[in-house]
């Protein structure tokens, strides 16, 4: 995140104008907020190692050694106390900046800059050798002066240079997306973080119906043989005790044939029961073979109308 530092300065002294704002001239060559001392004359400094990171450089001091020269790096302290005198470090606490970081002049963040190897720095490096090229054939690089808007201190205004706006908007884009696209991962993560809650209550609730059902088992079966061994939904509860992968297909089906079974057996073709339970014959005969498959039930024969006769194991 962009974050400004100013040594405070006289007001006799006066801030120097910059033509183009330092802000956005930054960020067209990083690609980030970095964030920058100004001192009194008006002169900026940043932060090395934000600025090297943004660039994609691994190691700032290699970075500094290799691309920068003497006269435009420094420390925060010794900066300071060109300020202050001595007793500099104390004057600028609270800033968030540490006396020992490394800072850079604008011209240090230009060789950074010319030194990096990222794709998005090269729109601003053919602008600054456009600069140079047309100091070398023309004597000198002037800004466009603003046609409409004059400057905020009253001053003139000037027409940002083509390369730059365009670095600035394509950056922009680029952190619009990023931002959507962590909106978007952030609300899927969301989702999966309720769907999991409604899948954990919904085995709670499950387990809660398989003990209950496994009490009623219990139950039922220290009351002995003059009394029904079980109670349809005893059943059928009791398989999906064991089968806890049930879909809603073989429930509808266990709880059809559930009545039946629990006095005997159950006989029925499976055009009646798809009539009767509003699935599908395929459906129906998926579900048949599922309970027989897993022991709920065995086929003993067929019945005289062709209907399959089913009994518990």
């Amino acid at each position: 995140m962009y974050e400004q530092n100013n040594i405070p300065s006289d007001e006799s002294t006066g801030q120097r104008q910059d033509a183009i704002d330092i802000n956005d001239f930054v960020f067209a060559a990083t690609g980030a907020r970095v964030r920058r001392l100004t001192m009194p004359d008006g002169e900026h400094w940043f932060v090395a190692a934000d600025v090297a990171t943004d660039l994609g450089y691994a190691n700032t001091r290699q970075a500094l050694d290799w691309h920068v020269a003497a006269t435009f790096q420094s420390t925060l302290d010794d900066l300071a106390r060109t300020v202050y005198g001595a007793d500099g470090s104390s004057k600028i606490a609270g800033h968030g900046l540490k006396k020992s970081m490394r800072m850079v002049t604008l011209q240090g963040l230009v060789a950074l800059v010319n030194g990096c190897t990222k794709p998005e720095s090269q729109p601003f490096k053919i602008w600054v050798s456009e600069v140079i090229a047309t100091v070398q054939r023309e004597g000198s690089y002037a800004l466009e002066p603003a046609a409409v808007q004059p400057a905020p201190s009253g001053g003139t205004a000037y027409v940002m240079p083509d390369q730059v706006a365009d670095a600035i908007v394509r950056l922009e884009e680029r952190n619009i997306r990023a931002d959507e696209m962590i909106m978007a991962f952030q609300k899927e993560q969301n989702d999966l973080l309720r769907r999991i809650s409604s899948s954990q209550q919904a085995i709670a609730r499950s387990q809660s119906a398989v003990v209950e059902a496994l009490q009623d088992i219990a139950l039922a079966l220290r009351r002995g043989s003059s009394e029904p061994a079980l109670e349809p939904q005893q059943l059928v509860a009791g398989w999906m005790a064991k089968n806890l992968l049930f879909t809603d297909d073989i429930r509808t089906v266990a709880t059809f044939l559930a009545p039946a079974l629990v006095q005997g057996e159950a006989s029925y073709r499976m055009e009646e029961i798809a009539g009767r339970t509003g699935l599908s014959v395929a459906r129906v005969h998926d579900s048949l073979r599922t309970l027989l498959r897993r022991g709920c039930m065995r086929q003993t024969g067929c019945a005289a109308d062709g209907a399959p006769v089913y009994v518990l194991p």
